[in-house]
């Protein structure tokens, strides 16, 4: 009687084994390992996930960020990151550091408005801030390092009328100091993808007398 138990015993370890095979081939065969570039995509997308916090975009009188800024509205929308649109002035030395300088403020105004504008189209929620610098560089880094940014982006730089040199110094500073990735966006000459989207702007009241 004894032996019989221990014999039933003995064929359903048995028993569970084979199973246990079973379902493990059935497992593999239904999921095979993932490639080296399967895992690869999978820890992009998780980086991208954990690293995207903040989004800065970046505009002064010679960085020109109106085409990155549909780019840049499609990344926070997705990865629901803040986004920061600033424009830095550049102030002389021969003037106090908070001076203010009209002419470019009104600048700075009217290409946060813009951004603000392509964002609202989105239903993007952004930030704008003018900020003033004694080097454009310097203020973004500075920016970049008191808002935690994880990306900055950038337009082309033009110099004056002279748009030859798209990597101006400014933006060469930045992406050796920045102290996160720094994406720039240059448009080629036939190139449809950075094209700015077209704002309306609404229309100045008529004065009368």
């Amino acid at each position: 009687m004894t032996f019989e138990v221990q014999t039933h015993v003995v064929g359903v370890v048995l028993a569970l084994m084979v199973v246990i095979a079973i379902a493990s081939t059935l497992h593999w065969m239904l999921h095979p390992p993932s490639t080296t570039a399967d895992r690869a995509a999978i820890e992009a997308e998780r980086d991208v996930a954990d690293l995207i916090g903040s989004v800065v975009i970046v505009f002064s009188a010679e960085i020109h960020s109106e085409h990155m800024m549909a780019l840049a509205v499609r990344l926070a929308q997705r990865e629901r990151a803040n986004l920061l649109a600033v424009y830095i002035i550049e102030v002389p030395l021969t003037l106090p550091p908070d001076a203010i300088m009209e002419k470019e403020h009104r600048e700075a105004l009217e290409a946060l408005a813009t951004a603000e504008a392509i964002a609202r189209k989105k239903s993007i929620e952004i930030r704008t801030e003018i900020v003033n610098a004694r080097s454009v560089s310097q203020g973004v880094l500075n920016i970049a390092t008191q808002y935690d940014a994880h990306l900055i982006v950038l337009g082309a730089y033009t110099e004056g009328r002279y748009a030859g040199a798209p990597l101006g110094r400014a933006i060469e500073t930045i992406a050796t100091n920045a102290p996160c990735d720094v994406l720039i966006g240059v448009q080629g000459k036939r190139g449809k993808i950075l094209t700015p989207p077209q704002i309306e702007r609404p229309r100045p009241a008529e004065v009368t007398y």
